[in-house]
């Protein structure tokens, strides 16, 4: 692992812990600021932002694998550990990044209806996304990512996701510890990992593409619907543990962030308890490993609907990472993950006549080789499968169960170390998804595979003015 981050000052991260305490108030009071901003002026994965390359002087190639985010090499899991802090003392403007994501969609089989207002039934373009991004430092010690989204699938704007972040590095009995809080709008979003659902593969994806109809708690069903706070400390840079605690967001607050609930959405109620831990290490200087596991449960009326009481939802998941590191030329990493979730159905018994109890599966692994930080072949084999239910998934078989592949090759022209042109970041992609087995058929899968060929380009305004700045002092 790499060393720690400097802040500007060329010092490791330190205070006294009412400061601490302090930053994140501050760090959420400008928070709340910047995305009221934003949505006056103005997904499911954000990407490198040129805004951290400003505020670092460094290329993406230095964080990013493949020269665009999210995929994290050491450094990268360092600067966010340490809550988006690190800089080189040059930074004296906003780390603002505009980001946009333009799409073609071509699915095998012609679906029978259009799968979004506005567009065709097939061989789409689209802009699916346009992004302004705030990446960086915070007043009091904190830092911040924060992404605010047009959504031109959907057409509407909304805070996307957000994570907060206020650490400090005391020593502790003679031990190396890195001591943080955390807020955040969608779990996972504040993991180093990229094992973990938020930031995992594939790093976009078609809106207008055929999709599985289960999911996971954990997978996603709560973004941006939720908020949460917690503390997290690496021991030693060995040991991650983490705890989160999430409350709901009411509907009428989700319309007014963008964020839709139609009728017959799913509400959730209380505290929903979530845990991280997670062991890594890095063997002669070249070949990095971790292994964790993380879990989170919550209550639910379905539907809406709260005269039958609650559901109770259990997720707990197994996750790994590997990445090769002792090269400029090349970089290749992995990741894998087992969700399980364990249902407990008693109000969607009353109200709709499920199972009792169910039981919900996903697994996923990729691997990816990036040549030079300009291609990288991506490979993941995914398969979900579970209790069989027709009432709850609404599966013409009855079961949830879907497998299948993903083929993607990406191009990124800059962000490496010798780029001349350092605001500006692009990727091409190529992505293939074939399924074998979808909504429990096997006979009809592969009338789900889709093309998806996008482009995604992000800028930071300011960088160029601070690339002409003098060195600090």
């Amino acid at each position: 692992m790499s060393e720690h981050p400097p802040c500007a000052t060329g010092r490791r991260l330190s205070g006294r812990i009412g400061d601490w305490a302090y930053g994140i108030v501050c760090s959420t009071a400008a928070i709340g600021l910047i995305a009221s901003i934003a949505a006056v002026g103005v997904s499911p994965s954000a990407q490198a932002v040129p805004a951290f390359a400003q505020q670092t002087g460094l290329p993406c190639a230095a964080c990013h694998v493949g020269a665009f985010g999210p995929q994290l090499k050491p450094y990268a899991r360092d600067f966010k550990l340490f809550g988006y802090v690190n800089g080189d003392g040059r930074n004296t403007l906003p780390p603002i990044a505009l980001v946009m994501l333009s799409s073609y969609t071509h699915t095998q089989a012609t679906p029978g209806a259009p799968p979004a207002p506005h567009f065709g039934q097939n061989d789409n373009f689209a802009v699916d996304q346009a992004n302004v991004i705030y990446g960086g430092r915070l007043p009091a010690g904190a830092g911040a990512f924060a992404e605010f989204t047009y959504d031109g699938v959907k057409r509407i704007f909304t805070i996307d996701n957000l994570d907060v972040k206020r650490a400090i590095n005391p020593s502790i009995g003679g031990h190396d510890v890195v001591l943080g809080l955390d807020l955040n709008n969608r779990p996972t979003v504040q993991d180093l990992w990229n094992s973990t659902p938020t930031w995992g593969f594939p790093y976009n994806a078609s809106a207008l593409a055929p999709t599985p109809a289960a999911s996971t708690l954990v997978d996603g069903r709560l973004a941006q619907r939720v908020v949460g706070a917690g503390a997290y400390a690496m021991w030693d840079n060995l040991l991650y543990t983490e705890f989160n605690a999430y409350v709901p967001v009411a509907n009428s607050t989700l319309s007014r962030l963008g964020v839709r609930s139609d009728p017959g959405t799913d509400v959730y109620e209380g505290l929903a308890p979530y845990w991280r831990i997670a062991a890594q290490h890095e063997f002669a200087q070249s070949q990095y490993v971790e292994v964790g596991a993380f879990g989170m449960s919550a209550r639910r009326f379905p539907g809406g609907e709260r005269a039958a009481g609650t559901d109770y939802i259990t997720d707990t998941a197994l996750d790994a990472t590997y990445q090769f590191t002792g090269s400029d030329t090349h970089f290749v990493s992995a990741h894998a993950i087992w969700i399980h979730e364990n249902d407990k159905l008693g109000a969607s018994t009353r109200l709709r006549g499920t199972n009792q109890s169910n039981s919900l599966n996903t697994l996923r692994a990729d691997l990816s080789y990036s040549y030079q930080d300009t291609w990288t072949p991506s490979v993941q084999v995914f398969r979900t499968f579970g209790t069989h239910d027709a009432v709850l998934y609404g599966t013409a078989a009855g079961n949830p169960d879907s497998q299948g592949y993903i083929l993607e090759i990406a191009y990124v022209p800059s962000g490496k170390a010798d780029a001349q042109i350092k605001w500006e970041n692009t990727r091409f992609t190529v992505q293939y998804a074939g399924y074998t087995e979808f909504n429990g058929f096997r006979h009809g899968a592969a009338d789900n595979n889709t093309l998806y060929v996008s482009i995604r380009i992000a800028l930071a305004p300011f960088y160029a003015f601070v690339q002409r700045l003098p060195p600090a002092a």
